[in-house]
This record gives C-alpha cells, sequence and structure tokens, in this order.
C-alpha cells in the first residue's frame, strides 16, 4: 500500500503549515485561547476559505477530501500550532449528518463546510466513562415532534456553536445500543441551558441541559433508535483527528527539545554533547515513529470493515495516549526547570498532549475496547 500523501494533500499540508506558522504563533495562540470565545472568529473564517474545513469532507457533501489521510494531514498541522478553533466538531457532526442526514439535513453541511454555521456533537455524559452506548438523556415522542430531557458534558466549543447534534435515548435501557437516536439542535432552542467554561488546555467546553426542550419531527437525524453505528463512525473520524493532532504536537515538542538540548550548555559544554541525554533523546524519536504508524494504519483503516475500522482506531488512540505522555514528560524534564514555566510552549504542548489522552477514550479504555474487538474476529 503506498502511504505517500497525493499531491492535493502535500500542498493542503504545506499552505495550512504556512498559514499557521505566519498567522498563528504562540502568543495569538495564547490570546485566542484566553479570550471569552476561545477561538478566533477571523481565523475561523480563514480556514474556510483556506478550504480546510471543506478538506475534511467527501465530494459528496460539498468538500474535496473526507478521506482518513485528508483529516491526518490536516490535525497534524493542527496539532503542531496548538489550534483551539472548532475543527473537532465540525468533523463528528459532520460526519454524523453526511452518515444519516436526509437532503434538507444535508445542507447544513456548506454551511459548515463555509464557516458560517459552527457545528458540534453532545453525546459525552457524566456517567458515561467513554461508553458509547451509555446514554441517559431522552427524547419521547410529542403531538408534533419531541421533548428532550437530560444533560451532555464537555462539549466542544458549546457556548460558541450555532448548531449541536445530539445523542438521546428514545427507546431501552440506559447501556443498549439499540435505541439510542440523534437530533439536530440549533444553539438558540427554547429550553436549552449551556454553561460555558474554560478548558485546562485552551479554548472552552460547556454543559448542555436540556429541560423539556421541544423540536419538531425534522428534527430526527437519520432512523429512530438506529443512530449507534452512526455515532461510532462519527466518533470515530473524531479519534482519528486527535490522534494526529496529538502527532504534530508531539512534532513540534521534539523539535523544541532538540534546539535546546544543541544550544543550552552547562559545565561548558552542550547539553545535547552528553551521553544519557542522547540516549533518551533517541528513545524519544523511535516513540514518536511508533506513533506515526499508528496514525498511518488508523487513518488507511478509517473506511475498512467495522471491526478493521475500531481496533485500529482503538490501537493508534492507546499508542497515543502512552507515547504522548512520555513524549510530555520526557521534553519536560530534558528541559529541565524552564519546561515547566508557562511562558514557554512546551508546557502548553504537553498539557495538550496529556488531555487528548482522555477525550474520546483513555488509553486504559481503548485498550479493553481493542481486546473486545479481536474476540469478535474470533
Amino acid at each position: 500500500m503506498n502511504f505517500e500523501h497525493s499531491e492535493d494533500r502535500r500542498m493542503l499540508a504545506d499552505s495550512l503549515n504556512r498559514f499557521i506558522a505566519e498567522q498563528y504563533a504562540f502568543d495569538t495562540r495564547d490570546r485566542i485561547a484566553k479570550s471569552p470565545e476561545g477561538f478566533s472568529a477571523d481565523i475561523w473564517r480563514q480556514f474556510a476559505e483556506l478550504g480546510v474545513i471543506g478538506a475534511l469532507f467527501g465530494e459528496a457533501d460539498g468538500g474535496f477530501g473526507g478521506g482518513g489521510f485528508d483529516i491526518a494531514v490536516v490535525f497534524e498541522a493542527l496539532g503542531r500550532g496548538l489550534v483551539v478553533e472548532p475543527l473537532l466538531g465540525a468533523v463528528m457532526a459532520g460526519e454524523a449528518i453526511s452518515a444519516a442526514g436526509n437532503e434538507t439535513q444535508k445542507a447544513l453541511l456548506a454551511e459548515i463546510i463555509g464557516g458560517t454555521t459552527i457545528a458540534t456533537l453532545a453525546h459525552d455524559e457524566a456517567g458515561s466513562h467513554y461508553e458509547l452506548a451509555r446514554v441517559e438523556t431522552r427524547a419521547a415522542r410529542s403531538a408534533d415532534g419531541w421533548v428532550l430531557d437530560g444533560a451532555k458534558v464537555v462539549v466542544q466549543q458549546g457556548a460558541q456553536a450555532d448548531l449541536f447534534v445530539v445523542s438521546a435515548r428514545t427507546a431501552g435501557a440506559v447501556d443498549d445500543e439499540a435505541g439510542i437516536s440523534l437530533f439536530l439542535v440549533p444553539a438558540k432552542t427554547a429550553g436549552l441551558a449551556v454553561r460555558d467554561c474554560p478548558a485546562i488546555d485552551g479554548g472552552r467546553v460547556a454543559e448542555l441541559r436540556f429541560d423539556k426542550l421541544a423540536l419538531g419531527a425534522d428534527a430526527l437525524l437519520g432512523t429512530e433508535g438506529q443512530a449507534h453505528a452512526t455515532l461510532e463512525r462519527a466518533i470515530g473520524r473524531g479519534v482519528l483527528a486527535l490522534c494526529a493532532e496529538a502527532l504534530g504536537a508531539m512534532e513540534a515538542a521534539k523539535t523544541e527539545t532538540l534546539e535546546y538540548l544543541r544550544t543550552r550548555k552547562q559545565f561548558g559544554m552542550l547539553i545535547g554533547s552528553f551521553q544519557a541525554l542522547q540516549h533518551r533523546m533517541a528513545d524519544l524519536l523511535l516513540e514518536i515513529e511508533q506513533a506515526r504508524s499508528a496514525v498511518i494504519n488508523a487513518a488507511a483503516a478509517i473506511d475498512a470493515d467495522r471491526v478493521t475500522r475500531e481496533r485500529a482506531l482503538s490501537a493508534a488512540k492507546f499508542s497515543i495516549g502512552r507515547i504522548g505522555s512520555l513524549v510530555a514528560e520526557e521534553s519536560i524534564q530534558l528541559h529541565g526547570g524552564i519546561g515547566m514555566t508557562w511562558e514557554l510552549p512546551l508546557a502548553h504542548y504537553a498539557k495538550r498532549l496529556v488531555m487528548i489522552d482522555h477525550q474520546l477514550g483513555d488509553e486504559d479504555h481503548h485498550l479493553q475496547r481493542y481486546i473486545a474487538l479481536g474476540k469478535e474476529v474470533h
């Protein structure tokens, strides 16, 4: 199999990396992350104009990419720049709409790709513990549609989103795969309360509460009670995006650490000349290459059969969680005390790497999932 990027992907990566280097310096990123919005509307518009959002969607949806390697190329560049704009939500919500939506609902994809609508997935709940099928939020039929009650947590850019793809249980027990449905919920819908808060690694997240929130019949996305497979596909693309983002962050941390080793002197010598530090850095480089292989494998499997796809994604997320934490720890230690200071971008890369492990399932969760999926094969 040929893993070399196409000319279009190379051009996209070059233009995106150049844009981030020129327009998204660390001080700019830090200011954006600490702003009340948690992202820049101007940068978001420019991402749309550059085709960055469109690269995450297939031609049938109005984009020009949508494959696993398209997602990986974009998010690796975003990881290098610690970008906080809401592209992860666009990937997952967009995939759900693309996979399950009717023609009217799919028309929303043009607004997402164009940057005029910010969409995000609202699925995680306080007691879900990463389990995809555990949904307590309820949706009941009404005379002219649906009524939602419940809550969602850690919704990316929830207070800034225009549209939510919300999972709710329409039948079955709290952890049944069957009985989960998806709904399109505009942000201004009566009965929706949003509590905004800053994320520890930049940007913002929100808690959503639905109190007898009334929706029309046309809010149902796909077939009632059959949304588990759609959720799995949408979140799978989110897992790939996070893994690629982590890879970009690891590369940036590696570059900064190498530069420090080549310039910092102690006892009149460059610390990079110390054999013990050379060995630690060599081990780190090998681990990062292992992470890259895992991301490539996941990207190649994104459109494969379910078990192959999900095992590759869980393998990548497990690897990224383990290696990301290692890169964060080693990079800080190789920098010495300065590695812990907020003024140095490295500390922010380290924090992001640690937090990526806890998004959409940590390494323990994905190791168990990988083993369970393997039993399905046999």
